[in-house]
């Protein structure tokens, strides 16, 4: 009887940990850029590049029910407006960003609740 209920809870106790690894799932990193908390949802990182900069962001939000459209327009939105920013506090004029440019991906943790996005696009000066 105690072999048989060891049996039981070791199977439970896989089947619990492989639920919650499914659970959690992470925004591909696009880079190695290190990152920097720009507001309550966001970081970016910038890398120089010979013809302009490279950028990363990570977008991430609670959301009960996931809108993964909804985040990823946000994220695209701020890979967008911060490089600008980067730009102008650099004095510097970039060509505009190609939607198709921006590298995308999507995580969400079920545990917190939490939708994640990484977008990466490389920025060229004009």
């Amino acid at each position: 009887m105690f072999k048989n209920a060891f049996t039981v809870t070791a199977v439970l106790s896989a089947v619990m940990l492989s639920a919650c690894a499914v659970l959690v799932s992470e925004a591909t990193k696009f880079s190695d850029i290190p990152l920097e908390q720009v507001d309550q949802d966001t970081k970016v990182g910038y890398r120089a590049t010979p013809s302009g900069f490279d950028i990363e962001v990570l977008y991430q939000k609670y959301q009960y029910a996931p809108e993964t459209a909804a985040v990823g327009t946000a994220c695209k939105s701020q890979l967008t407006s911060l490089a600008y920013d980067y730009a102008d506090q650099k004095r510097r004029k970039i060509t505009p960003i190609p939607e198709q440019r921006i590298k995308i991906s999507f995580g969400r943790n079920g545990n917190n609740g939490m939708t994640s996005c990484r977008a990466f696009a490389p920025v060229r000066w004009q």
